[in-house]
């Protein structure tokens, strides 16, 4: 079939590869002027089952209410005229209870675990570079009373598989000796041996080119306006380049998925949810970061990227806004800086603020709505680069007709 994709992120990218795989021809359009230039440019790059707890969880409405009055809250609620957001929180809210978090998490943690075999499966046969770091992921805690109750939360993980290893501060410094200076402020951690980064970015533009040589077509800066129907599909979709028509269609816009479904009237519990992040270069700093960190007291996340440091942190409500000014950046810079003194070049940080398209449970939409050659694969959180090569073969299965390779209970609605 010749089968369109919408959005040329890490999603829309990893569908339009397996489904080309499966001898189908391709067609990504992307907005922007290349891939990979919006949510996939500026996220922490971790490949992290390791971090598939569910934001809507019992703590979540307290962290949320008391961001109205204080600042430095890890999830922000800024209060808007947009009603969606008022729906919408309120379809988390009622996620979070105890039970329903426990679920949603190892739903996210099946498939983020299948999504990384699949992703060494393409590395494999590929040969792609993407500044891999496969050392695990360090998630550190501040006190001892944290670690343990760290520790204890990540009981349902490795219940269901993922491997953990408990350190005090001594450990981690020896795993990552660029934390010396910072270890007396460190009362121990959990690491992730199989956890893993890389930059997304660099990842996506390099498998759109090798799409490309299959004779894949990508057609970029070009503006999606609608889906047009004819009977129970999908006639073409137009754009400002004109109209363009397919055997099927894949959704994968991201946060503006639920804006284009809604012209053919399928409403999508997608809310773009604000992050911010720092890229930073090493210069000639000598104890850049080794291994990914996440400082879990703060919630902030640390990567390296080869000869460059990626710093992300915030999840703000504030609909479609991607302004950012530096006071935004100061919180998640000093906590880095005091991290890692001689980790990279601090004045010289690129400022970045994207969205994530995050739904109530924070599981991704997959499967037909009403029409039948339209799929969708989106709304992946903010792990979605973790999701992406698991989703995209998921998305390639439906439209083949083949039983996915792990269990949709619960992830097909």
């Amino acid at each position: 079939m010749r089968v369109i994709v919408l959005g040329g992120g890490v999603v829309g990218v990893t569908t339009a590869y397996q489904l080309q795989k499966d001898g189908h021809e391709v067609v990504i359009l992307e907005r922007q002027q290349q891939v990979a230039a919006e949510t996939s440019w500026g996220n922490a790059g971790m490949i992290a089952p390791g971090h598939s707890f569910v934001w809507s969880s019992p703590r979540a409405p307290m962290i949320l209410l008391k961001s109205l009055v204080l600042k430095d809250q890890a999830l922000r609620f800024k209060l808007s005229a947009d009603p969606r957001l008022y729906s919408w929180s309120w379809l988390f809210l009622m996620e979070c209870t105890a039970e329903k978090a426990r679920r949603n998490t190892l739903l996210k943690h099946r498939l983020a675990v299948y999504s990384q075999s699949v992703l060494q499966e393409v590395v494999a046969d590929e040969a792609i570079e993407y500044d891999r770091n496969d050392r695990g992921i360090l998630y550190f805690y501040r006190s001892q009373q944290a670690l343990d109750k760290g520790v204890e939360h990540m009981r349902l993980l490795e219940s269901d598989g993922q491997l953990i290893k408990v350190l005090d501060r001594d450990a981690i410094v020896a795993l990552d000796p660029s934390l010396a200076s910072a270890k007396e402020k460190i009362a121990g951690g959990i690491h992730c041996p199989t956890d893993e980064t890389g930059d997304p970015a660099r990842f996506t533009r390099a498998l759109a080119a090798k799409v490309v040589e299959r004779g894949g077509e990508i057609r970029t800066g070009t503006t999606i306006i609608r889906i047009e129907t004819s009977g129970d599909g999908v006639a073409q979709v137009l754009t400002d380049k004109g109209a363009v028509k397919g055997d099927a269609y894949v959704l994968a816009l991201g946060s503006y998925s639920p804006l284009i479904a809604k012209t053919v009237g399928i409403s999508l519990p997608i809310y773009p949810i604000k992050g911010y992040s720092l890229t930073i270069p090493v210069g000639n700093r000598p104890a850049p970061p080794t291994v990914a960190s996440v400082d879990e007291h703060n919630l902030v996340a640390i990567s390296r990227f080869g000869d460059r440091v990626r710093v992300t942190a915030t999840a703000e409500f504030a609909g479609y806004d991607t302004s950012h000014k530096p006071a935004d950046f100061a919180f998640m810079k000093g906590v880095t800086e005091e991290l890692y003194p001689e980790g990279a070049d601090y004045d010289r940080a690129e400022m970045w603020a994207g969205l994530r398209p995050m739904t109530p449970n924070n599981l991704p939409e997959f499967g037909q709505r009403r029409l039948r050659n339209l799929y969708l694969n989106t709304g992946h959180g903010h792990i979605g680069w973790t999701m992406s090569h698991g989703s995209a073969r998921i998305t390639a299965d439906l439209i083949a007709g083949r039983k996915p390779a792990i269990s949709m209970d619960g992830l097909l609605n």
